[in-house]
């Protein structure tokens, strides 16, 4: 069976099939959101390619929890996804659950971020407001820092990312809310503003 290169409909249906906890779609969402934002910031011609990457990462995570990054892989395969998505799917769990290493430049936006999506999401909750749309860098630098709040998200993996991407953290940490301010409602991030 050929690959095909999947389409934004048919990795939501998939991932609504697998996934069935609302904070999990809503950090899909989140990911994809920011996975189209920094496609765009960097001039990539594949957008929907990133989109989808980030949309379906967690694929696996709610059904198969010890074997997050193997078990996408099958799962990808016998839906006749091309191997470069499957790959970059793999990579974001790097040196947690996958020994593929993120080395495309989508690769490494994913592994960067989709930790650093979940510290934002904390702090954002935080505000008064509890909205996405008035948040600012230096907050989540505050709360960066704090190694007791949030303390799932793994700050090291972030860290290793952005070195990996060559960025100043700043940036990162600004696209990433940018891109999640463009869906802040669909993520439950758009509070009482």
């Amino acid at each position: 069976m050929g690959t095909i290169s999947p389409t934004r409909e048919q990795a939501f249906e998939l991932l609504k099939k697998y996934t069935k906890s609302e904070a999990l779609i809503r950090h899909a969402l989140a990911v994809e959101a920011v996975m189209l934002h920094f496609a765009e910031v960097l001039d990539e011609p594949d957008r929907e390619k990133w989109g989808i990457i980030g949309l379906v990462h967690d694929l696996d995570y709610e059904m198969y929890p010890e074997q997050h990054c193997q078990k996408v892989r099958e799962i990808l395969t016998q839906e006749g996804w091309p191997e470069d998505y499957i790959r970059a799917i793999q990579s974001h769990g790097w040196g947690i659950c996958s020994d593929v290493e993120p080395v495309e430049k989508m690769e490494k936006v994913l592994y960067t971020i989709d930790e650093l999506t979940g510290l934002i999401t904390a702090t954002a909750l935080l505000r008064p407001s509890k909205s996405i749309l008035d948040l600012k860098v230096k907050s989540v630098k505050k709360k960066w820092n704090q190694k007791n709040f949030a303390a799932g998200v793994n700050r090291q993996v972030i860290e290793k990312g952005i070195e990996l991407l060559g960025f100043e953290r700043d940036f990162v940490i600004e696209q990433t809310i940018k891109g999640m301010q463009k869906v802040a409602e669909d993520i439950g991030l758009k509070g009482n503003l």
